[in-house]
């Protein structure tokens, strides 16, 4: 898992699909979900796709921010 594609298809597995039209958004709730699986165990704090879904929505998310406005 590498880009922002891949988390959204590692999470279609769980059944989240993104219909949201703007990419911040988009990032937004999928940590929403990615937290909410984590919390409900589904996710174990160690799990490697966990994590790296993680790492890459706070880069997304802050490339967004940062690049997004212009």
């Amino acid at each position: 898992m590498h880009t922002l594609y891949d988390v959204q298809e590692w999470l279609k597995q769980f059944g989240y699909i993104n219909l949201m039209p703007n990419r911040l958004d988009a990032i937004y709730l999928m940590a929403q979900e990615i937290k909410n699986l984590h919390e409900k165990g589904i996710l174990a704090d160690d799990d490697h796709d966990y994590l790296t879904a993680s790492m890459i929505l706070k880069k997304e998310e802050r490339l967004e921010r940062v690049h997004g406005s212009n």
